[in-house]
């Protein structure tokens, strides 16, 4: 089974959620086990890169709510 790929991650908002939980993409890739470049290559061109595992990663890392995981990772509407 393959992982699922993300349609439009709000990458200034999660970026922004980051800052404001006191983290940087440093400890958090380092929570997600990651190596801050790959983290910094699955935010990039609007984490087109980035799978479902790695946004429950952030959810639980950030503490994230559901109404903030939803604006960031679900936010553009899929028909």
């Amino acid at each position: 089974m393959t992982e699922t790929t993300i349609i439009a991650v709000n990458i200034p908002k999660l970026k922004g959620k980051i800052v404001e939980k006191g983290e940087t993409v440093q400890t958090v890739a380092d929570a997600m086990g990651i190596d801050k470049a790959t983290l910094y290559r699955k935010m990039k061109n609007d984490g087109e890169t980035m799978l479902v595992k790695d946004a429950n990663a952030l959810v639980k890392i950030l503490a994230l709510t559901a109404d903030e995981a939803m604006a960031i990772f679900f936010s553009q509407l899929v028909a």
